[in-house]
């Protein structure tokens, strides 16, 4: 049996606007959800406090909000901060001070990084299944507009987060100045499609399930606009190797989740998976979803998490993977590494992107 301690969290000190405020914590303990009502702080006197039980030993990090992650903490200068960080091995109590919030700065328009490669397909694509809509992607090969060949595809979640510092609240992927700079080393070219996060809705939108803390899960209708609505048109409109073999799928935490499931349940339509981090603590059920044909025991998945992310990340991940094994999948059809020191966030998944698509990708790294 796991240890399990008690934190308890008191901010001493927040701005003088506005005045009392609501503040919720946000961390890897409940999924980077903002305004979740369970991890909403009390107003005790002059200080707010939140008292979190039964906590097992490890690494844990978190932020506090105004309900989103617009109204986030930050410096006194309006600057991003930097995750907070606490190491739980006995109960903790923490006195802290938040310096500022983000929405009470002047916003500085943020420079625009995306290559020209890079085009936005929609602003308001129909997703039919959750009856909502959403901004699309497209990354380019260099060379499409004069080859005439037809390219490989990938589907990555949380598109806001993958080409451009302007859309990216905590630090871009990079995946377009990735994949550009190794066309140029002669590796192979493909299509990336990024689909934005649903904001308030991500949690719900990326879990299959339904959960007593998050609400009703939406996944099992977002995976299928991705295999029944997206990918469709994404063949109609552009040059595709349209095959499961030639089509890939890939997302961090729960875009991890939802990227999984997703292969799981329509293995004629992705052929490939790249797992970055997957919040598989939130949808155990997931297991139960694990039922491999013949077709997906060829396919190639990538799974990748850091040993700093949270106490369970990479034994959950481990999980799954020997589950996959256990189905009769080959071991040389899949990639398992658990990456030393690191943590849950933009950096170290944009470092090890190029890994992960070399090796979904690319048959000479086989």
């Amino acid at each position: 049996l796991y240890a399990q301690y008690r934190l308890s969290i008191y901010i001493e000190k927040v701005p003088v606007n506005p005045a009392n405020p609501d503040i919720f914590l946000a961390g890897n303990m409940n999924g980077w959800n903002p305004f979740n009502d369970n991890y909403r702080l009390k107003k005790q006197d002059d200080k707010f406090r939140i008292i979190l039980h039964n906590l097992k030993k490890g690494m844990y990090f978190f932020k506090f909000t105004r309900g989103s992650w617009k109204n986030a903490e930050c410096k006194s200068d309006g600057e991003d901060i930097s995750n907070r960080e606490i190491n739980i091995s006995s109960d903790t109590t923490l006195y802290l001070t938040v310096a500022g919030w983000k929405d009470q700065f002047l916003s500085i328009p943020k420079h625009y990084t995306m290559s020209p490669n890079v085009t936005i397909i929609d602003t308001d694509f129909n997703i039919p299944q959750l009856h909502r809509t959403r901004r699309i992607w497209a990354y380019l090969p260099p060379d499409y507009k004069t080859s005439g060949k037809s390219y490989p595809v990938l589907y990555m979640q949380d598109g806001q987060n993958l080409f451009d510092a302007a859309t990216a609240a905590y630090g871009e992927w990079g995946v377009d100045e990735i994949l550009d700079s190794l066309a140029k080393k002669g590796y192979p070219d493909i299509i990336v499609i990024g689909i934005d996060n649903g904001s308030d809705k991500r949690m719900n939108e990326y879990n299959p399930y339904d959960n007593q803390k998050y609400g009703k899960g939406e996944g099992k209708k977002y995976a299928a606009f991705l295999a029944k609505t997206l990918k469709p048109f994404i063949d109609k409109h552009f040059r595709t190797l349209s095959g499961p073999e030639n089509t890939g799928i890939a997302g961090s935490s729960m875009g991890g989740l939802i990227s999984f499931y997703t292969w799981l349940k329509y293995p004629n339509v992705f052929g490939k998976a790249g797992i970055f981090s997957p919040s598989f603590w939130i949808a155990p059920k997931i297991k139960d979803d694990i039922h491999l044909n013949k077709t997906q025991k060829a396919d190639k998945l990538f799974f990748i998490a850091g040993d700093a992310e949270s106490q369970t990340m990479a034994s959950d991940m481990t999980d799954i993977y020997d589950d996959l094994l256990q189905q009769g999948m080959p071991s040389e059809n899949i990639q398992l590494k658990v990456v030393p020191g690191a943590q849950h966030n933009e950096i170290y998944w944009r470092e090890e992107f190029p890994a992960v698509f070399l090796w979904l990708f690319d048959s000479s790294k086989q």
